[in-house]
């Protein structure tokens, strides 16, 4: 594909003010301006960056439509941010970017699937598809993933089975094998990482319930952003190389860890993650030391769909599961805040919103869609 294929309009500024305080837990004294782009433009830049890589159109496709929708969902931390990250680890090896998943074994509900060391997101696409279309037909359903690289943001699979119906879990682990950075609760140097999961229920209409979190206090990813913009983390994020509480981001990266979110209890659901997403699937007997990278070789997902309606009509389910929504919103703000929301309320909001204002782009993720770009000979 031509470099030149699609043209670009030019970004427009969102004027932020450095005076205007933050209501972020990151402290931050300085504000760059941000990049503002609609979905379509972000969309078709990040498919000709991809294929201008080495991808081949389907696997474009899906990755560009998974990080708009991460970035239109306001989960900046898993959208176009990642671009550079994926340009790389093609010219490294790490991804074979015209791989594609297949199954390697299945049983009556469920099946394992390789990704051939394609993008996670086409890897989990595929796979959470197997899942749900096995729940469709015998109630309920577990796919195990291997060999895939960064699948993004995992709350994307959890939608897919409200969307249909279903409930749908994914948990991920493994990450910690190679290149540990989480401190085990009461431990004094990493061990574990930041194994995310997920969780969606359907309601009435889509999704009543969704939601996906690091089981560390924080992503890496907002970890390393506010090294770059030179801010502070909130207490209780990390520790330094000593196990010593820290709030630099720059002790995390020398040597320091994640520390659970809740203590022990995050602890607990981390390691639950571990031992879904990379024992049970048997990831680490599919490592290939020349694919994926230290972070991703032994990672192992999990995903996980169950049929709303198993124990009564699915009307009755949808009925109680939106009622408790309702009832949910209804109760009265506490100080400080302006509603009562269910998890997922605040992605959909933000959708609404940036389909109609376009999306921002931080500078410093703007330049490195820009840097990416250069390298395959993309012209912005």
């Amino acid at each position: 594909m031509s470099p030149s294929a699609h043209s670009f309009s030019p970004a427009t500024i969102l004027d932020t003010s450095p005076a205007r305080p933050s209501t972020s837990t990151v402290a931050s004294s300085w504000i760059e301006p941000m990049i503002v782009k609609t979905p379509a433009e972000l969309d078709a830049l990040v498919r000709e960056v991809l294929m201008a890589s080495g991808a081949d159109e389907r696997n474009a496709e899906i990755v560009a439509e998974h990080l708009v929708l991460a970035n239109l969902s306001g989960v900046d931390t898993h959208g176009v941010w990642h671009l550079k990250g994926y340009v790389d680890a093609i010219a490294d090896g790490l991804i074979i970017p015209t791989a594609w998943p297949e199954v390697l074994s299945a049983r009556a509900n469920s099946a394992r699937v390789t990704g051939h060391w394609t993008f996670g997101q086409t890897a989990a696409l595929f796979a959470m598809r197997q899942c749900l279309d096995m729940a469709e037909a015998r109630d309920m359903a577990c796919v195990g993933l291997v060999q895939a690289h960064h699948i993004g943001r995992l709350g994307h699979y959890v939608e897919m089975a409200a969307a249909r119906g279903m409930i749908g879990m994914v948990w991920a682990g493994g990450y910690g094998e190679e290149a540990p950075a989480a401190v085990p609760y009461g431990g004094s140097r990493s061990f574990l990482h930041t194994n995310p999961i997920a969780m969606g229920f359907p309601g009435g209409a889509g999704s009543a319930l969704s939601f996906d979190f690091a089981t560390s206090a924080l992503s890496g990813v907002k970890i390393d952003n506010a090294r770059n913009r030179g801010q502070n983390l909130p207490a209780g994020a990390i520790v330094d190389r000593n196990g010593q509480p820290s709030t630099d981001p720059a002790d995390f990266f020398d040597g320091g860890g994640h520390l659970p979110f809740g203590g022990h209890k995050g602890y607990a659901i981390m390691l639950a993650a571990e031992f879904l997403g990379r024992i049970f699937t048997g990831a680490d007997a599919f490592v290939d030391p020349a694919r994926g990278g230290p972070i991703l070789r032994h990672q192992g997902t999990a995903f996980f769909a169950f049929k709303a309606d198993l124990f009564q009509p699915f009307g009755d389910y949808a009925e109680r599961a939106d009622e408790m929504g309702q009832r949910t919103r209804a109760i009265p703000p506490a100080p400080g805040y302006e509603k009562v929301q269910m998890p997922g309320d605040p992605e959909a909001a933000t959708r609404t919103e940036r389909q109609r204002e376009g999306i921002p782009i931080a500078a410093d993720t703007w330049r490195s869609i820009v840097a990416a770009a250069q390298a395959v000979g993309v012209h912005l």
